[in-house]
């Protein structure tokens, strides 16, 4: 019994031997080719990553085109429904217009027209290429009331005459109208849905592709960590730090610049309706209101020159009356010249000027200069209007604030720009006037000039007073666009 213990003890320690030895060449492999494994484990898992990578930036790729697909046809569906509904105000507009501006509402109508059926073609390959059956048939519905639209205001616009039931049936609201706003309304929420889904779609990618990148980097801190220690986990982080400040200052930059873009374009889209909202409204003030002035003005007077023998006190009181017809007549005329001066649109930016810089100067009694030219010259009616407004606010600003007892106003062009100069000699403008935010007067004159190419100087004279200057370039006078600012009507 005593000789066979130490065999059954043999028998028991040569597995636990064997494990042990197992372990050992297990942790000495470990040792000697840890590097290579973690190298292999490292490029496979790399390599992986960067297809998942790849495949998910070209899934947000595609996904943001269909979002920025959807978005582009919404607003082609929006700036759609506006036409239509520009296309019907002109029609009856055309229809109860007089006769000598229907030609206008007549022009604008057939514009519509065709942007009308720019975007209807436009979305007509959209949904072509989409190839979704239901929104292809709601939108080829729509298509053919557009049409079936734009042809009876065409057949309105070509018919003789507007006699009462065409005027009553262009008031009344075309058949189907509440089916096509429902239905281009169900095709813009449609195509919402769709940039909602896409972007979804998106961002779950990007938080997929965000994961794959965590991992990545942090296997390659795990690398760095085993080949480089922390210089090279150290020398990592500056430079992705370094990219990241200069990607982030390129994108502010960039949103920067584009945000000032926009706002200048709105200040510009701005300032040009009130243009326009002046000229409509000093036009209608011209029309309307001057007529009844003046026929009010001529049956006055008709019924003092009656009464002016038999009746000496009612004659006496429609004197009276007849001199605050004379001071409404010329407060209208004030306002029309205040809101569009006729002069400006009747006779050209140097007769202008000249009558704007004779009155300012009687009203305050100044000394005034005029280098002027001899001739009118055209400019269009862009720039004449930026420079007249743009005199206009120098002269309000030099009788209110400057003190000044002379001005002095010159006009100089060549072949490629032409120059505004207006200069006093009052107290001058102080330097912090020019940075403040509140200055509307002189931030509308910059706008104005700068939204045409050009620039504006301000400065203070020495010994005193103020100097303006302002330069923009011809070329941008010949546009297309200055019809609304080139409108012109009588002499008050």
């Amino acid at each position: 019994m005593t000789k066979a213990l130490p065999v059954s003890a043999d028998r028991e320690a040569s597995p636990s031997v064997k494990r042990t030895g197992r372990a050992s060449r297990i942790n000495d492999f470990m040792r000697r080719w840890s590097w290579a494994v973690a190298m292999t484990v490292a490029i496979v898992i790399t390599v992986g990553g960067l297809v998942i990578l790849e495949s998910g930036r070209m899934r947000i790729a595609a996904e943001y085109e269909v979002a920025l697909d959807a978005k582009g046809a919404t607003t082609q569906l929006t700036a759609l429904a506006a036409d239509i509904a520009t296309l019907s105000a002109d029609e009856r507009a055309y229809v109860l217009a007089p006769d000598a501006m229907r030609g206008a509402y007549a022009g604008h109508f057939r514009q519509s027209a065709a942007r009308i059926r720019r975007t209807v073609a436009s979305l007509d390959g959209y949904y072509h290429r989409k190839a979704d059956d239901t929104a292809l048939a709601s939108f080829a519905q729509v298509s053919g009331a557009v049409d079936a639209r734009i042809a009876s205001g065409e057949a309105t616009l070509s018919g003789p005459g507007a006699p009462d039931t065409v005027r009553a049936r262009t008031l009344t609201p075309p058949d189907g109208a509440d089916i096509l706003d429902s239905t281009l309304a169900l095709l813009r929420l449609n195509e919402e849905r769709r940039a909602q889904h896409a972007l979804d779609a998106s961002r779950a990618d990007q938080r997929i592709s965000t994961f794959c990148v965590g991992a990545l980097c942090a296997l390659n801190i795990v690398l760095f960590l085993l080949l480089f220690r922390n210089l090279g986990i150290q020398l990592d982080k500056q430079d992705r730090v370094q990219k990241k400040l200069i990607t982030q200052q390129e994108e502010l930059d960039r949103l920067v610049f584009e945000r000032t873009r926009q706002l200048e374009a709105l200040a510009w889209h701005l300032q040009s309706v009130s243009e326009n909202e002046k000229t409509e409204l000093a036009r209608e003030l011209h029309d309307e209101l001057g007529s009844i002035l003046t026929a009010s003005k001529m049956d006055v007077a008709w019924v003092n020159g009656r009464l002016r023998q038999s009746e000496p006190a009612m004659a006496e009181k429609l004197a009276r009356a007849l001199a605050n017809l004379d001071q409404g007549i010329a407060l209208k005329r004030r306002i029309i010249e205040d809101m569009r001066p006729t002069v400006l649109a009747n006779f050209g930016l140097v007769t202008a000027l000249r009558t704007l810089a004779d009155e300012a100067a009687q009203r305050n009694g100044w000394t005034l200069e005029l280098a002027l030219p001899e001739n009118d010259v055209k400019l269009g009616g862009d720039i004449e209007i930026a420079l007249f407004r743009v005199a206009q606010e120098s002269l309000t600003n030099a009788a209110k604030y400057a003190r000044a007892a002379s001005m002095s106003i010159a006009l100089t062009l060549d072949d490629e720009s032409v120059s505004l100069q207006l200069a006093d000699d009052g107290v001058g403008i102080r330097p912090q006037d020019l940075q403040r935010t509140h200055t509307h007067g002189l931030l509308g004159m910059r706008q104005r000039v700068s939204a045409r190419g050009g620039r504006i100087e301000i400065e203070r004279r020495v010994p005193h007073g103020t100097r303006i200057r302002a330069t923009m370039p011809r070329e941008r006078s010949a546009d297309a666009n200055d019809a609304p600012l080139d409108a012109t009507f009588p002499i008050v």
